[in-house]
């Protein structure tokens, strides 16, 4: 007996249950049942009776041991492969360097203290594909210290890969608080972490223009922005050997102290923007005029105050608008504020100068308005108002910022000036990515400052390899593909997001209909993917097993093509 199967047009096939036999010379067949209402897996079941094999529950034939999760250990460690990482880090294999790959590949996938890190990769497949399954918390701290004696030569070759003679560096520095008190580096200074009073360590970030990192600098918490600016400029000419470079850094930056240092350096290029009360100075001298932007949105001029640098003058009529109305917002929560003060003082509750001029303090700046305001303080009164003047003159600003750059016009035109002053932008989100839900590097709990730097050194590799791994899934995820476009927009303008990034926000979709990714969502839809350990059933301690990894989805198949055309 066999099943034949015989073609129903546009419809499921018909199945048929048929025997054949000999009629003299013939061979005719007999159909013995119509098997079509059955489902594929039952007509499978009969045609492996049929053949003569023995069919038995997958119950009794093995038991899964274990299940870990594989999917994102696989394509970080293939990105991992494509990137060269542990030839970067060291050219023979060593229990060190397993190791730091090892957490390299962690901090992508669960970012854990290093204790717990020990923990949870037996959880994954991430400690048996990096070779770590004996590893302690000790064994971890004594590989950091292997890296950050390498740190140097690494941050070396990766300048050569990513930078060349004349390129554009971008730099900005953030800060990230301690839990502790006894680091070294641990100080108070301007904390952008919202953690007032809170012991901070400063670090500061070279990338090249695209926003991959290159290095890091760790210094102490109370370290000022400007004062480290020297420093990497020193490292990227005597460490990594660039001679002519283009060092883009915000306006704390590149102060004019480090201008004035800067241009004693031949070869180094930079480029910044002024401060608000350098451009309200060229506004009062009638060298930069609001009529001049009827027209256009930016236009070079240059000024006797800053001899042998371009300016750029650009107004954002979009960033006007949304200055005004914050500053109203913040205007309107101060004087809600004052007048509950107003309000004590008229009803007895508060009386004397001096206790209502220490409630008011408490309030008058919270918002950072307290210079648009007039405060008059009397032992048994108290009333405010705003300086009209004073709101004016801010606001005739609003949406307007000033490029100051020492590059030459022949080398750079000045639309392409801003266009790489907000490339610093990118720094920017490397802060967030390697500070919040993706590889917390904060809150820092090592109290040894070359642990401290080692960890941050860290943190800069994984969001290396994260880097490269968001910017090979553009097409799975949020991400606006069209990279290539934002060389040619208007770049005085609001940053546009190109149509089919417009359409995959607002349909959460991707062309083919799956669904669009974060990078977050698409790391757990990998994690769908799980490596089973398989035994007999009911086996003793030590059988032999065997191992079963998940069948990819199309989309998570796709995720691992586009990650195998990772190029550097």
């Amino acid at each position: 007996m066999h099943i034949d199967i015989v073609p129903n047009r546009n419809s499921r096939p018909t199945y048929l249950l048929r025997e054949s036999y000999r009629d003299g010379k013939k061979v005719r067949k007999h159909t013995l049942a119509n098997l079509s209402s059955l489902s594929d897996e039952q007509l499978m079941a009969i045609r492996a009776v049929l053949k003569g094999q023995t069919l038995a529950p997958v119950g009794t034939l093995f038991e899964i041991a274990s299940s870990r999760a594989h999917g994102p250990v696989q394509v970080v460690s293939i990105a991992m492969s494509r990137l060269g990482i542990p030839a970067l880090l060291g050219a023979r294999p060593s229990p060190e360097r397993d190791r730091v790959l090892a957490m390299i590949a962690a901090r992508i996938v669960a970012p854990h203290p290093k204790l717990a890190t020990t923990r949870w990769w037996h959880t994954t497949t991430l400690a048996e594909d990096f070779g770590v399954a004996d590893a302690s918390e000790k064994d971890l701290y004594a590989a950091m210290d292997w890296l950050l004696e390498r740190q140097d030569t690494i941050q070396a070759k990766l300048a050569a890969r990513h930078l060349g003679a004349g390129s554009l560096v971008l730099y900005d520095l953030s800060s990230s608080y301690f839990e502790g008190t006894t680091c070294p580096l641990a100080r108070i200074g301007y904390n952008r972490d919202g953690k007032a009073g809170k012991l901070q360590v400063n670090y500061g970030l070279l990338t090249d223009r695209r926003g991959c990192p290159v290095a890091v600098s760790v210094h102490a918490g109370n370290t000022a922005d400007s004062l480290t600016l020297m420093p990497q400029i020193e490292r990227l000419r005597e460490t990594f050997g660039l001679g002519q470079l283009i060092m883009v850094g915000d306006r704390g930056m590149i102060s004019q102290k480090s201008i004035a240092a800067l241009k004693e350096q031949d070869g180094i290029g930079w480029i910044t923007a002024l401060k608000s009360a350098s451009i309200r100075a060229l506004v009062e001298q009638g060298a930069l005029q609001f009529g001049l932007f009827d027209e256009r949105d930016l236009f070079e001029f240059t000024h006797p105050d800053y001899p042998s640098e371009r300016l750029v003058a650009c107004r954002n009529p979009e960033l006007a608008k949304l200055r005004a109305h914050t500053r109203e917002d913040l205007l309107a929560a101060t004087e809600k504020h004052l007048a509950k003060v107003r309000m004590s003082v008229a009803a007895g509750r508060l009386r004397g100068a001096d206790q209502i001029g220490v409630r008011v303090g408490k309030v008058i700046n919270q918002y950072k308005v307290a210079k648009h305001f007039t405060l008059e303080l009397r032992d048994d009164a108290f009333s405010f108002q705003r300086k009209a003047d004073s709101i004016a003159a801010e606001a005739a600003l609003d949406g307007l910022y000033v490029i100051r750059t020492s590059v030459a016009s022949q080398q750079m035109d000045a639309a392409d000036c801003v266009r790489n002053y907000k490339s610093l932008a990118q720094v920017e989100r490397a802060f967030r990515t390697m500070k919040t839900i993706d590889l917390k590097v904060r809150p820092i709990h090592h109290h040894l400052a070359d642990r401290v730097r080692a960890h941050l050194f860290l943190c800069m590799l994984a969001y290396y390899v994260e880097w490269h791994l968001r910017e090979a899934w553009r097409a799975l995820m949020f991400a606006d593909e069209e990279q290539a476009a934002k060389a040619t927009r208007a770049p005085a303008k609001p940053a546009q997001r190109s149509e089919r990034a417009l359409h995959k926000v607002a349909a959460h979709t991707l062309d083919d209909g799956s669904p669009a990714h974060s990078f977050s969502t698409l790391m757990a839809d990998l994690a769908t993917i799980v490596r089973n350990t398989c035994r007999a059933p009911n086996a003793s301690h030590g059988a032999p097993t065997f191992q079963i990894t998940t069948t990819a989805s199309p989309t998570q198949q796709r995720a691992f093509d586009l990650i195998n055309q990772i190029r550097v």
